[in-house]
């Protein structure tokens, strides 16, 4: 089997950068606007919030939840790859080097969210602001202050270190090991990385989501869900189904990966249609348990959503349903639409916008309550993250053939018929 090898022309790499130039642009614009009053909360923005939100506000918050996206579509990549190795999966070993080329963006995540943290953590954890743990201050918060002892700047960043310090290893021992099958064949290199993938999916079983809860759920401090780490996960893992489905129809449209055909594309197209209803089985389990329940303290985060900041997010609340669940259900029901590139393109693009927009949801309102919108922030804070991403992605394809020429199933995969 003949190896490929992807080249990225200076003509895209441009596209890339020029995405990152006009995201700049649009972020510098929306800073003017807000600093000169135009915009604090919803003078660039849709709808009329009235909470006064600054402009350094709204960019970290925005960072913040970009980061957590990008970062988890990331080890969504390295996640895909473990648990075919695990399950000695065959069939997606021709679109293999995809998801393992997603991962290349994990140690950009890890310096950004480092950096957002320690510069502008005041301005998006609540947690975070001094008083509230001072007894007797008026400021102090009883149930904040019982969470200081998982809830502190050393041990947040701590953790933080850790999660990225070991998905970031995990990512590079079965890139390594699957670069050096290539060059010598055999079986060894296939059997270090079962044992490897082993490991990493019980780290990332606790890892991501213990990452949920500091990275998001901690957004409301007071709020907590059993189910949020599934939740997340299940976000992340819908939008890493989606870029790698995705990223593998334009490669095929540009030439690459000959030997993929519709079986593949439908393999993936049935992922996609699962776990966009796994996705909507979690957040209605979480939704109707509250709801039901009646819990004020617990059931605070949906009324948020929905009748709370004076319906603020409410059209959205009902934008992700649709986007995330109803479409993708309707559209790719049948067999066919599976194995239709044309199909998969528009799904996997409308379920990556659902996704940020999910996150948005899990982000905005516990940060800038009624002070959000979409204006040049938010639009300019997406473009850079999603031209950064683009780099290190197809740069990570351009490191291996396209093809893993010596994998044992290889023949499995060209041959595979659904």
């Amino acid at each position: 089997m003949t190896e490929e090898r992807l080249i990225i022309s200076r003509k895209t790499n441009n596209k890339f950068f020029l995405m990152i130039a006009v995201g700049v642009i649009m972020l510098i614009a929306g800073i003017i606007f807000m600093a000169a009053g135009g915009g604090a909360g919803h003078g660039e923005g849709h709808g009329g919030g009235h909470d006064a939100v600054t402009w350094t506000q709204r960019l970290f918050v925005n960072l913040w939840l970009n980061n957590v996206y990008f970062t988890g579509i990331s080890i969504t990549g390295i996640f895909i790859v473990a648990v075919h190795y695990v399950a000695y999966g065959g069939w997606y070993v021709l679109v293999k080097r995809i998801p393992e080329a997603l991962g290349a963006y994990l140690p950009i995540g890890a310096v950004v969210m480092l950096l957002v943290f320690i510069l502008g953590r005041h301005d998006i954890f609540h947690w975070t602001h001094e008083g509230l743990y001072k007894i007797g201050g008026p400021e102090y918060d009883p149930i904040i202050a019982g969470k200081q002892g998982y809830l502190n700047f050393t041990f947040f960043i701590v953790r933080m270190l850790i999660y990225f310090g070991l998905w970031i290893l995990f990512a590079r021992m079965l890139r390594k090991n699957s670069i050096a099958e290539d060059l010598h064949g055999g079986t060894s290199y296939y059997n270090k990385n079962i044992v490897i993938s082993g490991g990493f999916l019980v780290i990332y079983g606790i890892s991501s989501s213990m990452s949920a809860w500091d990275w998001v759920m901690s957004v409301d401090t007071h709020w907590f869900s059993t189910m949020f780490g599934w939740y997340v996960f299940s976000s992340w893992f819908v939008a890493g189904l989606a870029a790698t489905t995705l990223a593998v129809i334009i490669l095929k449209q540009n030439g690459y990966l000959k030997l993929v055909n519709s079986n593949h594309l439908h393999d993936l197209g049935k992922f996609v249609f699962a776990f966009s209803i796994f996705w909507t089985y979690i957040w209605f389990a979480q939704f109707l348990l509250y709801w039901y329940a009646n819990l004020p303290e617990e059931a605070l985060y949906f009324i948020e959503r929905l009748g709370g900041n004076n319906g603020h997010y409410l059209p959205i609340f009902f934008i992700n349903l649709i986007i995330n669940f109803v479409f993708p259900f309707l559209v790719l029901m049948t067999r066919d639409a599976k194995r239709q590139m044309i199909m998969l393109k528009i799904v996997t693009i409308a379920i990556l916008i659902g996704h940020w927009l999910d996150f948005y949801l899990m982000f905005m309102p516990g940060t800038l309550r009624t002070g959000a919108g979409f204006g040049f922030i938010e639009f300019g804070a997406a473009l850079v993250f999603l031209g950064v991403f683009l780099l290190a992605f197809t740069r990570g394809l351009t490191k291996a053939s396209l093809v893993p020429v010596n994998h044992p199933f290889l023949e499995e995969s060209v041959h595979h018929h659904v």
